[in-house]
Protein backbone atom coordinates (compact mmCIF):
# COMPACT_ATOMS: atom_id res chain seq x y z
CA UNK A 1 0.00 0.00 0.00
CA UNK A 2 1.37 3.18 -0.61
CA UNK A 3 1.65 6.09 2.21
CA UNK A 4 4.87 7.73 1.88
CA UNK A 5 5.60 9.44 -1.70
CA UNK A 6 8.66 11.39 -3.24
CA UNK A 7 8.60 14.30 -4.85
CA UNK A 8 11.35 15.34 -6.65
CA UNK A 9 11.25 18.31 -8.60
CA UNK A 10 13.58 21.70 -9.10
CA UNK A 11 10.13 24.02 -9.36
CA UNK A 12 8.85 25.04 -5.86
CA UNK A 13 5.57 26.05 -7.42
CA UNK A 14 5.45 22.41 -9.18
CA UNK A 15 6.26 20.87 -5.54
CA UNK A 16 3.82 22.62 -3.51
CA UNK A 17 1.14 21.84 -6.05
CA UNK A 18 1.98 18.06 -6.05
CA UNK A 19 2.03 18.49 -2.20
CA UNK A 20 -1.18 19.66 -1.90
CA UNK A 21 -2.53 16.84 -4.29
CA UNK A 22 -1.12 14.04 -2.62
CA UNK A 23 -1.70 15.85 1.64
CA UNK A 24 -5.27 16.36 0.42
CA UNK A 25 -5.42 12.39 -0.81
CA UNK A 26 -3.91 11.22 2.70
CA UNK A 27 -0.49 10.54 1.44
CA UNK A 28 2.54 11.97 3.43
CA UNK A 29 5.01 13.84 0.97
CA UNK A 30 8.85 14.22 0.89
CA UNK A 31 10.19 16.70 -1.07
CA UNK A 32 13.34 16.89 -3.41
CA UNK A 33 14.62 19.59 -5.26
CA UNK A 34 17.16 17.88 -7.59
CA UNK A 35 17.41 14.42 -8.71
CA UNK A 36 20.50 13.70 -6.15
CA UNK A 37 18.30 15.11 -3.59
CA UNK A 38 15.95 12.27 -4.86
CA UNK A 39 18.67 9.52 -4.73
CA UNK A 40 20.13 9.94 -1.22
CA UNK A 41 15.80 10.61 -0.14
CA UNK A 42 15.03 7.23 -1.47
CA UNK A 43 17.97 5.61 0.11
CA UNK A 44 17.14 6.80 3.22
CA UNK A 45 13.25 7.16 3.49
CA UNK A 46 12.17 4.18 1.43
CA UNK A 47 9.48 5.70 0.43
CA UNK A 48 6.54 3.86 -1.14
CA UNK A 49 6.25 5.71 -4.94
CA UNK A 50 8.76 8.31 -6.18
CA UNK A 51 7.07 10.90 -8.50
CA UNK A 52 9.96 12.50 -10.81
CA UNK A 53 10.43 15.53 -12.87
CA UNK A 54 12.80 15.01 -15.89
CA UNK A 55 14.70 18.28 -16.06
CA UNK A 56 16.33 19.01 -13.27
CA UNK A 57 19.58 20.87 -12.22
CA UNK A 58 21.83 18.63 -9.65
CA UNK A 59 20.85 15.57 -11.76
CA UNK A 60 17.99 15.06 -13.87
CA UNK A 61 15.40 12.54 -13.53
CA UNK A 62 16.28 10.34 -16.06
CA UNK A 63 19.61 10.08 -14.36
CA UNK A 64 18.41 9.60 -11.28
CA UNK A 65 16.14 6.90 -12.07
CA UNK A 66 18.77 4.81 -13.69
CA UNK A 67 20.58 5.57 -10.22
CA UNK A 68 17.73 3.92 -8.03
CA UNK A 69 16.36 1.16 -10.29
CA UNK A 70 20.12 0.16 -10.34
CA UNK A 71 20.72 0.14 -6.28
CA UNK A 72 19.46 -3.06 -4.23
CA UNK A 73 18.22 -0.46 -1.21
CA UNK A 74 15.51 1.05 -3.63
CA UNK A 75 14.96 -0.54 -6.79
CA UNK A 76 11.69 -1.96 -5.51
CA UNK A 77 10.31 1.39 -4.93
CA UNK A 78 8.05 2.21 -7.78
CA UNK A 79 8.74 5.38 -9.96
CA UNK A 80 6.73 7.84 -12.00
CA UNK A 81 8.02 10.40 -14.11
CA UNK A 82 6.27 13.62 -13.95
CA UNK A 83 7.57 16.23 -17.22
CA UNK A 84 6.04 18.60 -19.35
CA UNK A 85 8.25 16.48 -22.13
CA UNK A 86 4.81 14.50 -24.32
CA UNK A 87 7.03 13.28 -26.77
CA UNK A 88 6.75 9.10 -27.18
CA UNK A 89 10.48 9.15 -27.19
CA UNK A 90 10.89 10.48 -23.89
CA UNK A 91 8.16 8.24 -22.37
CA UNK A 92 9.93 4.84 -24.03
CA UNK A 93 13.19 5.97 -22.49
CA UNK A 94 12.43 6.63 -18.79
CA UNK A 95 10.35 3.13 -19.22
CA UNK A 96 13.91 1.83 -20.36
CA UNK A 97 15.07 3.22 -17.23
CA UNK A 98 12.60 1.21 -15.21
CA UNK A 99 10.34 4.18 -14.74
CA UNK A 100 6.51 2.04 -13.88
CA UNK A 101 4.47 5.49 -15.37
CA UNK A 102 4.91 8.80 -17.14
CA UNK A 103 2.74 11.72 -15.96
CA UNK A 104 2.76 14.86 -18.50
CA UNK A 105 2.70 18.30 -17.02
CA UNK A 106 0.15 19.74 -17.12
CA UNK A 107 -1.70 17.04 -14.71
CA UNK A 108 -5.17 17.33 -13.42
CA UNK A 109 -5.08 16.06 -9.61
CA UNK A 110 -7.25 13.40 -10.93
CA UNK A 111 -4.58 12.13 -13.53
CA UNK A 112 -1.90 11.92 -10.91
CA UNK A 113 -4.47 10.28 -8.17
CA UNK A 114 -5.57 7.86 -10.90
CA UNK A 115 -1.64 6.94 -11.99
CA UNK A 116 -0.88 5.98 -8.29
CA UNK A 117 -4.17 4.03 -7.99
CA UNK A 118 -2.86 1.69 -10.58
CA UNK A 119 0.14 0.47 -8.89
Amino acid sequence: MIRKILIADDSNTERLHLTRILETAGFQVIAAQSGNEAKALAESQQPDLILLDIIMDDGDGYQACRAIKRNPATQHIPVIMVSSKSNPVDRQWAQKLGANDYIVKPYTDNDVLQQIAKL
